[in-house]
């Protein structure tokens, strides 16, 4: 008998199961397909306080993802680090006083500590301007963070299953029924169709796009709110400029788009939001959306972007909550939480948020969950707010520290170039020594299939991070995938289905 039986392995499903386990709840987490695979995986990476959402008048929105910002660099040096914004200005757009308002706003609404204020910058003279088209000269400047998206769900996954929590992956949920004497009796079944059923006291409902046919189809139990899915699109392009900066460019429609260097070698471009009608496994970048997003980044560079030059595309669906807005850029990106307790067998459904905020909305969800069950049966065993100041495995070391991470990895593994220790203490933080081991040479690590990758970093994230496909690691673990041939990715999924013995090489 678990208290908790969370569906869906999401960063909502893996945040609550974290807060849940720490303060002594006894979870069980199942997840169909990867962990963060779906919607999680194809977020535009930001840790944002979301400027825009301004405009709709969503301040305690804003200001609980502003705050958060800061609190997740805090407790994930390795995964988040602080970006700089820019925001040209020009004739047609937001007029600048509204613009200067609302960065001021955007500096000041959040306890903003560490992160930079705003600044202005001269477009025209300055190496920031840099491939922008005549006539922008002016702009804004200001802070936001990343976050390596998917390394988030798993991080917050390992560390709730290290205290204790069941995570069940590539396993769904086919049927639930309420239980004798109260809960409920959760089957799942696995890809090759093992079944397994656990009682649990509460189920959670944290399926993202799937939410609605959880609640309707497997608890049988409809819920009062519904999940808007809106798509959300990126392309991936080679880098258009050579500054780290990053642009956020206003739309005639309305939308605003980002530019984010990505990887070294490319910028990411994104996002649309279009209401999405289809299944949330089969969404892809349409080539209306890839045209689109090359259209508006063409606006504001003078080397026009065309949809040749996009080396990838993703493309996930939001699971936002459906509070009757016209236009899907305008719905909510604000979380709401759905409890439903009839018959003792009580159901708590998720419908949207955001990546920035899912620790609060575990917050939430545990306030919940304590009125609901009371207080662990075990006892408790962390306070209320200590997923803000315990970091997550491998973040141990203050924000200011990562370059001394780097340097102490370099000291201890001296074949690793200081791109790649970067690379490791990026992915693993300071535990990035678990990955290595007692390798001495290059040639301890196993076989290479490319870009640095071995076969010791692949069985690392086979074994301890759910991985099960050649795409779990090169798209959603790392972004391998935009640098490796498609012989060397070939021979990666050849491995993890089994095909091939360790010894050979890539």
């Amino acid at each position: 008998m678990y208290d908790l039986a969370i569906i869906g392995g999401g960063i909502n499903g893996c945040g609550i199961a974290r807060d849940a386990v720490g303060r002594g709840y006894s979870v069980y987490l199942c997840e169909q397909g990867d962990l963060g695979g779906a919607t999680s995986s194809s977020s535009t990476k930001l840790l944002h306080g979301g400027l825009r959402y301004l405009e709709h008048h969503e301040f305690r929105l804003v200001r609980e993802a502003l705050i958060e910002r800061e609190v997740l660099w805090g407790i994930a040096p390795h995964i988040v680090r602080p970006l700089r914004f820019v925001l040209p200005h020009a004739k047609g757009m937001r007029p600048a006083w509204l613009l200067r308002l609302g960065l001021f706003i955007y500096d000041h609404l959040g306890g903003r500590k560490l992160l930079p204020g705003t600044t202005h910058v001269n477009l025209k003279t300055g190496p920031v301007g840099q491939g922008l088209r005549a006539g922008l000269t002016r702009g804004f400047e200001y802070s936001d963070c990343w976050v390596e998206d998917n390394r988030l769900v798993i991080l917050n996954a390992i560390d709730a299953q290290e205290r204790g929590a069941t995570i069940r992956v590539g396993t769904r949920a086919t049927r639930a029924e309420p239980a004798p004497g109260g809960g409920w009796r959760l089957t799942t079944r696995t890809e090759d169709g093992t079944e397994e059923t656990i009682t649990a006291r509460m189920l959670i409902n944290a399926a993202g796009p799937w939410a609605n046919d959880v609640a309707r189809g497997i608890a049988r139990r409809p819920p009062k709110g519904r999940v808007r899915q809106v798509q959300g699109s990126h392309i991936v392009v080679p880098k258009l400029y050579d500054h780290d900066r990053c642009f956020i460019f206003q739309n005639a429609d309305g939308r605003i788009v980002f530019t984010i260097p990505y990887e070294g070698k490319f910028t990411l471009i994104g996002t649309t939001d279009r209401d999405y009608p289809g299944d949330p496994a089969k969404v892809a970048a349409s080539p209306e959306e890839i045209a689109y997003l090359c259209a508006l980044a063409s606006r504001y560079f003078r080397q026009p972007v065309t949809p040749a030059d996009v080396v990838w595309s993703y493309s996930g669906v939001r699971p936002l909550y459906d509070d009757g807005s016209s236009e899907a850029q305008k719905a909510t990106r604000d979380y709401v939480l759905e409890l439903d307790t009839q018959a003792d067998a009580p159901v708590l459904s998720v419908f949207g948020g955001k990546i920035t905020t899912y620790r609060r909305l575990a917050e939430s969800a545990l306030e919940r969950i304590g009125a609901c069950l009371g207080a662990p049966r075990g006892g408790a065993q962390l306070p209320a707010g200590w997923t803000g100041q315990k970091p997550l495995p491998g973040g141990d070391f203050a924000p200011q520290d990562f370059a001394r991470q780097v340097e102490k990895l370099r000291a201890a593994y001296g074949f690793l170039s200081e791109a790649e220790a970067t690379r490791f203490v990026r992915y693993y933080g300071s535990r990035a020594q678990r990955v290595l081991g007692g390798a001495r040479s290059r040639a301890d690590l196993g076989m290479e299939f490319g870009a640095g990758l071995t076969l010791r970093e692949v069985d690392y994230m086979r074994d301890h991070e759910w991985a099960r496909s050649a795409h779990d690691i090169l798209y959603h673990r790392s972004k391998l995938g935009l640098v490796l041939n498609p012989q060397q990715a070939a021979a990666l999924e050849r491995y993890m289905e089994g095909q091939m013995p360790k010894r050979q090489s890539a």
